[in-house]
């Protein structure tokens, strides 16, 4: 479970991730802080591309960064995300690509997923809420 100080730390790093998101062409611009096993929050943004298919989610990018640092277990995210450049305006929920890349590296009932506009203006819940029934790395072996 979050404290509220953590859960501010985490909505404050997606809020100032989204600042440095590309985004030419929707101008949908995205921020993510995943909490990491350890403590540690690593941040990410939307990187975008002429050719569509080569642009990165946000949440995508703070976890392939993360596991490039050596870090493979989460345990919550923030996400933050919306058309003005500089205020969160929307609920940005992760896409399902971003749900099955997160649910690779946590406990889906206990990982929190919070979208949010602002400190005060944000919904939290699991990745399992978001992605019931799911297919992880358990159903291989």
């Amino acid at each position: 479970m979050l404290d509220n100080e953590l859960r501010n730390r985490l909505i404050d790093s997606a809020l100032e991730a989204r600042k440095n998101a590309y985004a030419p062409y929707s101008g949908y611009y995205v921020g993510a802080a995943l909490l990491c096993s350890g403590g540690d929050i690593v941040t990410g943004c939307n990187v975008e591309n002429a050719s569509y298919g080569a642009t990165n989610c946000a949440e995508r990018t703070a976890v392939f960064k993360a596991v490039s640092e050596g870090k493979q277990r989460f345990t919550a995210i923030a996400i933050a995300g919306g058309k003005e450049r500089e205020q969160a305006s929307d609920y940005a929920y992760p896409c399902g690509v971003c749900r099955q890349v997160l649910r690779e590296f946590c406990v889906p009932e206990d990982m929190i997923v919070i979208v949010c506009r602002s400190r005060d203006d944000y919904k939290q819940m699991t990745l399992a809420e978001l992605l019931p029934c799911s297919f992880g790395p358990e159903n291989l072996g």
